[in-house]
């Protein structure tokens, strides 16, 4: 009982600080009028001052509640309270003016008394506040243990503010013990008592010399490459770092939060602000549809879901081969895993009979096409396995679809389709052209969206390189010089559920993903923010067969049609058709299926046994 009182804040009863600003009025009026009159009692009319004392109070609490100073409408000692307080003083004063002059001859008090007696009660009335303010801030950091002495990077106003609310929450583990800032005319500067020491440069140092083991990066206008630098230094100096996000809210006064600051997220990782593609906005095409999603499991496919169900179509299907993900999608989604809700499908895309009996019976109205095997280096010793998954499959889907008269169907790609060099880009490309076959023979809208490397998806680099952070290294690296294009979850999903508004038929639309990632860097950083002060040591091993060095979002020979989107460009695709693609069927062999794959991509002539009658 004794700890709980002691932890909880101070807390100072409004009517308490109204009653000391009356008392003030009529204690600094006395004072004015005896040293106007140099002390000499019996020259002051004791019975005009506390008359003009009165109406001082009176006005002073009227006025005051009228602007809402006492209704709790500034946060107590704020920067607003403090333009809201001398405000009231100033009509207050205005009030006594009139009172004294309007009074008969000679006035109730001196002038002079007035405008002085003004001056202490600004004076008073401050002082009084900025003490009571600093007693409840000395009370919490005297009775709350912290986790953590952290620094602060940032000394403008979301600094001032990170600072306050680590001091005062009860739910802050940091005690803020300096700020820096890269802003020299700042140095020795004072935010919420707290000296500005230096710049990023003084980081390392200042941990030492404040004994940190945090800090804070409290610039939410910084670019994210500033806020990465800033945090690998940080993090070599063996710090943990957190941010607070480049929201614009959290420059409200009052409105930070000890929750808006936050660890490092995957999207820190891509040294660009996240892509908002305004969803929100076009997503309405879904609202009262029938939706289908093929792979509605895996990473995409499973984010993708969830933000379609936030548009309340009138049925959600969701397809997948994997019964383990449609239960685990299943309990996401609904907080239950019997596996009997009728949404879910159970199938497989190289089964045409099965897509078949689906869109004959359920009719989607939309499909968004996210299943596909996509592991480069499994598919480059496993073509066939590539072209019956992400060729046949696809074509599986479209055939489906267009039997079933759906208006719209949405086949997600890769960049790795661009200029391909690998199995899972050729036949991703072959579905991408496929897709497009598909949308000249019919007025539906069928197309294909691609983007790059999705930051945290199964089975891509982000969780492999946690792992292996995780066991002390070393960091498997193909070259030092890799880069790759790189979007979160949620980027993909957006751009899968706006090219479905925007799309038209046949096209490709790619999203702007900025400057392409080098895989060294984002394993640095990765390991600076799991594993601060810890060198985890890299391995090269050579860039795997079918691999690009650096990946491209479009070919050298694709020329952009148009720009739907400020941060989407749309691609023409070549057409090919389901005889063209019906070379590649009962073949068997690796290297026969590697080599048609390749002539069909690339357009060469060829001649090779088809069987006719072989439908996979």
């Amino acid at each position: 009982m004794l700890k709980r009182k002691i932890d909880a804040p101070l807390r100072i009863p409004v009517f308490l600080v109204a009653a000391a600003d009356a008392v003030f009025w009529v204690t600094v009026l006395t004072i004015a009028v005896f040293a106007r009159h140099a002390f000499v009692w019996d020259r002051v009319n004791i019975a005009s001052l506390l008359v003009l004392g009165l109406v001082a109070a009176v006005t002073h609490l009227s006025v005051g509640y009228a602007s809402g100073m006492y209704l709790g409408r500034f946060r107590f000692a704020s920067f607003e309270e403090t333009g809201a307080f001398v405000g009231v003083v100033a009509v207050t004063t205005g009030v006594l003016v009139v009172v004294n002059l309007a009074a008969a001859q000679p006035n109730l008090v001196p002038s002079s008394a007035v405008f002085a007696a003004a001056a202490y009660q600004v004076v008073l009335g401050l002082g009084l506040r900025y003490t009571l303010r600093l007693l409840r801030q000395v009370r919490r950091l005297s009775h709350h243990p912290r986790e953590h002495r952290g620094l602060i990077f940032g000394a403008g106003d979301a600094g001032s503010q990170v600072a306050r609310v680590l001091m005062e929450a009860p739910g802050s583990d940091v005690q803020p013990v300096a700020v820096l800032d890269d802003d020299i005319t700042k140095d020795r500067l004072e935010v919420q008592g707290l000296r500005v020491v230096g710049t990023r440069a003084s980081i390392a140092e200042a941990a030492r010399r404040f004994r940190a083991d945090m800090l804070i990066v409290a610039i939410p206008s910084a670019s994210p490459s500033d806020v990465n630098e800033v945090a690998e230094i940080a993090q070599k100096a063996g710090l943990l770092v957190r941010i607070l996000p480049p929201v614009a809210d959290v420059l409200t006064e009052g409105n930070v939060r000890v929750g808006d600051i936050r660890d490092f997220a995957l999207a820190d990782f891509l040294g660009r602000p996240e892509v908002e593609t305004d969803v929100e906005s076009i997503a309405g095409y879904l609202t009262g549809k029938r939706v289908l999603v093929t792979g509605a499991g895996g990473s995409i496919g499973s984010v993708l879901t969830r933000m379609i169900a936030k548009y309340e179509p009138s049925e959600l299907m969701m397809l997948d081969r994997d019964e383990t993900a449609l239960h685990s999608l299943q309990l996401e989604l609904e907080g239950r895993a019997l596996l009997d809700s009728p949404n879910l499908v159970l199938a497989d895309i190289r089964d045409l009979d099965a897509l078949r009996r689906v869109f004959s019976e359920r009719r989607p109205d939309v499909v968004f096409h996210a299943a596909a095997l996509k592991h480069l280096t499994m598919l480059e010793r496993f073509p066939v396995e590539a072209v019956k998954t992400n060729v046949f499959g696809t074509r599986n889907v479209l055939q489906a679809a267009l039997e079933a008269g759906v208006d719209r169907v949405v086949n997600v790609s890769t960049d790795k389709a661009a200029d391909p060099t690998s199995m899972l880009g050729a036949s991703k490309r072959l579905a991408e052209m496929v897709t497009a076959s598909y949308a000249a023979r019919n007025a539906k809208v069928f197309m294909s969206v691609r983007f790059g490397n999705v930051l945290g998806s199964r089975g891509s680099v982000i969780p492999t390189l946690r792992k292996q952070i995780e066991e002390g290294g070393p960091l498997t690296i193909t070259h030092p010089e890799v880069t790759r294009y790189f979007m979160t979850i949620e980027e993909a999903a957006q751009l899968v559920i706006q090219a479905g508004s925007i799309g038209s038929d046949g096209e490709v639309l790619v999203l702007d993903m900025g400057t392409p990632v080098r895989i060294v860097d984002l394993a640095r950083q990765l390991a600076l923010e799991m594993r601060p002060g810890v060198e985890i040591p890299m391995e090269f091993t050579g860039l795997r067969p079918g691999e690009k060095l650096h990946e491209v979002l479009s070919a050298p020979a694709e020329e952009p049609l148009r720009r739907p989107h400020p941060l989407i460009t749309s691609y023409p695709v070549e057409p090919m058709g389901s005889d063209e693609i019906a070379v590649l069927s009962g073949i068997s062999d690796p290297d026969l299926m590697r080599e048609l794959t390749w002539k069909l991509v690339t357009g060469a002539a060829f001649e090779a046994p088809v069987p006719a009658t072989v439908e996979i």
